[in-house]
């Protein structure tokens, strides 16, 4: 499973090579300050902070990134540097090896605005961890591997609490085949930040092996974008609608291509990225990331 999907419940972020789990690498007490959310809900992470941050925040202090990543790189399947991205390439430059050794390597900035998967993205799970950290401090994944930015479709969930994997599963499958789309163009679940918990869409995206991204309640209610309200929802949740804006806002120059559809108490909606290179080609990668 994913470092995307996972839950303290299921008690493991540890892949099979038997490296130790994620490392969180910052140099700034703002880094400290995120590192700190970070590990927070990550069980298991350890925090790197530089002797010069002044912050609460407990943490293993360090003098050089450059000689921390090289004493560190091989013991973690994550490392998560919130920093520049020059720094950090700088920093693991010289230890790179291989893509299926590697750990992943995430770069955030300390504004908690991107979470990029700078190495390692799709054998290493870089990508997912993107995501993960991204979901926790409401930031933007940036994900670049070519076969990831190919997908188009991004489907928008919501759902009543305690509503099963299962039925969310059926409900998504439903409303792809419905519109004649397949799985494999969906880039993104997207759905509410209260909903960043929901045991059964957690698993729900684990099973259809979709990245689920969660999306800000403050984004929900102030975008400008257009889409239909619900009473109910405003009523329940304190929010306009869920499907329908987290489909168009966990996206760029996204449009609604499915407007909400109610499966069994699961609202869907689907909307549909535009390239500026024009449609989605066949292309994969070529092995490189």
């Amino acid at each position: 499973m994913g470092w995307l999907n996972w839950r303290p419940a299921a008690g493991d972020l540890q892949p099979a090579i038997g490296k130790m789990n994620v490392a969180v690498i910052t140099l700034s007490p703002e880094g400290a300050d995120l590192a700190g959310r970070l590990a927070a809900s990550l069980p298991g992470v350890d925090v790197y902070i530089h002797e010069n941050a002044v912050t609460p925040v407990q943490g293993v202090r360090f003098s050089r990134i450059i000689e921390l990543t090289a004493q560190i790189f091989e013991n973690y399947a994550g490392l998560v540097y919130i920093t520049s991205c020059g720094v950090v390439v700088r920093a693991v430059g010289p230890l790179v090896q291989h893509k299926t050794v590697d750990p992943a390597v995430v770069v955030m900035d300390v504004g908690g605005r991107w979470a990029v998967s700078l190495l390692c993205g799709h054998e290493g799970r870089a990508n997912d961890l993107a995501v993960k950290v991204a979901n926790i401090v409401l930031a933007e994944p940036v994900i670049s591997t070519t076969t990831e930015a190919l997908k188009d479709l991004i489907v928008g969930i919501g759902c009543r609490r305690g509503t099963s994997a299962a039925a969310i599963v059926t409900a998504v499958q439903a409303t792809l085949d419905e519109a004649q789309l397949p799985l494999n163009r969906v880039r993104l679940l997207a759905s509410a930040e209260l909903k960043a918990d929901e045991e059964g869409l957690l698993e729900a995206a684990e099973k259809l092996d979709v990245p689920l991204r969660i999306v800000s309640s403050l984004e929900i209610r102030n975008t400008p974008i257009d889409f239909e309200h619900s009473d109910f929802v405003e009523e329940k949740v304190d929010l306009p609608a869920v499907a329908e804006p987290a489909a168009l806002l966990a996206g760029r120059r996204t449009r609604l291509v499915v407007p909400k559809k109610k499966h069994h108490g699961i609202t869907v909606a689907i909307a549909q990225e535009s390239f500026l290179s024009g449609a989605p080609s066949e292309a994969s990668d070529s092995g490189a990331d």
